[in-house]
């Protein structure tokens, strides 16, 4: 792994080496461009200048070793001038050279360039490289939308297009850098994360990717950003369910890939974002703002129809509109007359627009209530209409009233386009977001104040958030079947109902000792699913009734599973492990029994876990509420379930390295003070 100091000389190069003609003089190009005021060495042993640098037959006769280099050369000798740089050494290079892991012939190159990289922070290969807007550096081949910064965010992104693409966007938000890391095959997202919450200038980081391979890294790299009070953003791409082709149980449908980075995102403080426009809001918001400490907001607009469509789009979000208090209330009323109802949010209609005095005084009034963030709904007209000074006036009362205040304003428009860039400059100058479109503006907010409450919930908690180690099984997967997936539950600690297992034909023998009503199960390895297959009986009265459904099951069994019957029910789960080629084995939790197809409610942990996410994660449930006693139902004992689960994970934890999947569906939640009892399991698991 590359040193870090050499990841910072790859992305603030004091001095830049370009290998290559067209891609190396576009790099060229590009530094000048940016105003980079380092050295830049062309090689090339075929030319005698490259935009009008004289060039360098080899990296060996470079004057100097270089901070950062740009290969844009064939794969083999790519790997070939990496070598020489790392043996040199050379900070960090980019090599733009794709053919390697992501290739069916690119084996042998990506093997070497791994043997021979040393300590050199590589990047790529298969990548545009890096832009750094903060001192010039463009270490990119390509046109590129930026602008030289003082301070700004950090995206990092699997897609050169997608960089291109968002250093194109008019959104005023300030990159301090894009980097493109292609296949990642030397440094990680997780390395840049780490390098870049080491450099002051940077308010933010935001994450287009499809994936991370090293899942503890990038824990451990978020939580150092995170101590430096630098938030995380990710868009991920994909939502493939990497575990669906594992279609034994439920556990695997309901516990995917896709949910369960949206379950570490949770557990570290990431926010989960779903599209770019969505990102960049939300960094511009972080960049100016950081973190909010809470999320009740309040909301200014001279229209009613805004104002509902923030409500209608803020309630469908983590957002609360608190009421207004009494004085600021009472004051806004004798300001606007009895024409103005005062609420939240507030249409203050059209009479004191185009009077700055009035309208500071209204926004102030609005802002010292004390809410987390104040918006002003405000869409300019169309600049080849003319100056709007009335729009300008506005946005010059919302700062004011932001400074006397002291509280956070906002300044949002309905559709994106219709907040141009001079009044954005005027805002952001002036510590107040412009946001541009409501939905993404009002997510944007949400997930600033759902940063701020993690963290903090990170904070009281002292929650471990680094991962296990992923292990890999070794041997051969068998599937147990009921009774003995029971005995080997039950060895921890986990309560199953009184059964006996017998022959088809001393089934009704053993009943009565059982006591009746009782369960008649098929038993057999290969039964995943009993019941579809007419391998469960239930509410068997007497002996007749047990042999009769015995006998009827002599097509799939020898012997049958003779089971007390749990009746008293308040709600049945399922509990869960899986075991994810990313992530390894995950807990899920969910409306058990009928309701796992109908509702898919659930929710995912991830390990280590701690009592307060298991208990988290069950009042997540849609089906929380009727086991905590909905409108005079009996409570479930949700104490004894949360200590199941524990159990639970004490078992896998002790089995890690051979678990494969377990499926325990239905548990069986009885009222308060009862317990809970594991009505059916499935285990796969390596062969001792």
């Amino acid at each position: 792994m590359a040193p870090i100091s050499n990841i910072k000389r790859l992305l603030s190069p004091k001095s830049i080496a370009v290998v290559g003609g067209r891609e190396a003089a576009e790099v060229i190009r590009q530094c000048r461009k940016m105003g980079y005021e380092g050295d830049i060495w062309p090689v090339n042993p075929k030319r005698d200048t490259v935009e009008g640098l004289s060039c360098y037959a080899s990296i060996q006769d470079l004057p100097a070793v270089p901070d950062a280099s740009f290969v844009a050369i064939p794969r083999g000798p790519a790997v070939e001038v990496i070598g020489q740089l790392a043996q040199m050494g050379a900070g960090g290079a980019v090599c733009y050279a794709s053919g390697f892991s992501e290739t069916s012939d690119g084996t042998p190159y990506h093997d070497a360039l791994i043997s021979c990289t040393g300590d050199l922070a590589v990047a790529g290969p298969n990548c545009y490289g890096v832009l750094n807007y903060l001192d010039g550096a463009a270490l990119w081949p390509d046109q590129h939308g930026g602008e030289t910064v003082d301070r700004g965010v950090a995206i990092i992104t699997q897609s050169g297009n997608i960089g291109i693409s968002l250093t194109m966007q008019d959104r005023s938000l300030p990159l301090a850098y894009m980097i493109s890391v292609g296949n990642q095959t030397i440094l990680s997202i997780p390395d840049y994360i780490e390098a870049l919450c080491e450099d002051d200038r940077i308010s933010a980081i935001g994450l287009h990717m499809e994936g991370i391979a090293d899942i503890p890294a990038f824990c451990r790299a978020v939580e150092k950003a995170r101590s430096k009070g630098v938030c995380v953003v990710a868009l991920k791409a994909g939502g493939s369910e990497i575990g669906a082709q594992l279609t034994m149980s439920h556990t695997s449908t309901l516990a995917g890939s896709d949910k369960l980075y949206s379950a570490l995102f949770n557990r570290i403080g990431v926010a989960r974002v779903h599209s770019l426009s969505e990102l960049i809001e939300t960094l511009k918001f972080l960049h100016v703002v950081g973190p909010l400490s809470g999320n009740n907001i309040s909301s200014l607009s001279c229209s009613g129809g805004d104002a509902a469509l923030v409500a209608d789009m803020g309630s469908k979000l983590d957002l609360q509109f608190g009421s207004i208090p009494e004085q600021q209330t009472r004051e806004l009323q004798e300001q606007m007359g009895e024409k103005v109802t005062v609420s939240n949010p507030f249409d203050y209609h059209t009479y004191i627009w185009g009077n700055l005095a009035e309208k500071t005084a209204c926004f102030t009034r609005l802002m010292q209530s004390g809410y987390d963030a104040t918006l002003l709904v405000l869409d300019y007209p169309k600049e080849q209409l003319g100056k709007a000074p009335d729009w300008d006036l506005a946005v010059q009362a919302m700062i004011a009233a932001q400074k006397t205040s002291g509280h956070q304003a906002v300044v949002i428009s309905t559709l994106p386009e219709n907040l141009p860039a001079h009044a954005r400059k005027t805002l952001i100058d002036n510590n107040v977001v412009p946001l541009q479109g409501l939905n993404n503006g009002l997510k944007a907010i949400n997930s600033a104040a759902w940063i701020g409450r993690r963290w903090k919930e990170i904070r009281v908690n002292d929650a471990n958030t680094i991962l296990n180690e992923r292990h890999d099984l070794v041997g051969e997967v068998e599937m147990l079947d009921e009774v003995q997936a029971k005995q080997l539950l039950s060895q921890y600690g986990l309560r199953v109902p009184k059964s006996i297992t017998v022959p088809i034909d001393q089934a009704g023998n053993v009943s009565d000792e059982i006591g009746y009503p009782v369960v008649v199960k098929a038993v057999g390895a290969e039964l995943a699913h009993k019941t579809e297959a007419g391998g469960v009986a239930l509410n068997l009265l007497n002996r007749s009734m047990v042999d009769g459904a015995a006998q009827k099951m002599r097509s799939l069994t020898d012997v049958v599973l003779v089971e007390e019957m749990i009746t008293d029910v308040v709600s049945e789960i399922i509990i869960g492990v899986s075991r994810d080629p990313q992530f390894g084995l995950s807990i899920v939790v969910g409306s058990g029994g009928v309701f796992v197809e109908l509702l898919k409610d659930s929710a995912s942990l991830l390990l280590p876990t701690s009592r307060n996410d298991i208990e988290a994660a069950l009042k997540s449930l849609k089906l929380y509420p009727m086991m905590d006693g909905y409108r005079g139902l009996a409570r479930g004992d949700i104490p004894a379930l949360i200590e199941t689960i524990e159990k639970l994970i004490h078992f896998v934890e002790e089995n890690d390295t051979r678990l494969m999947e377990l499926d325990i569906n239905p548990v069986m939640v009885l009222p308060e003070g009862r317990g809970v009892i594991l009505a059916d399991a499935m285990i796969r698991m390596v062969k001792q």
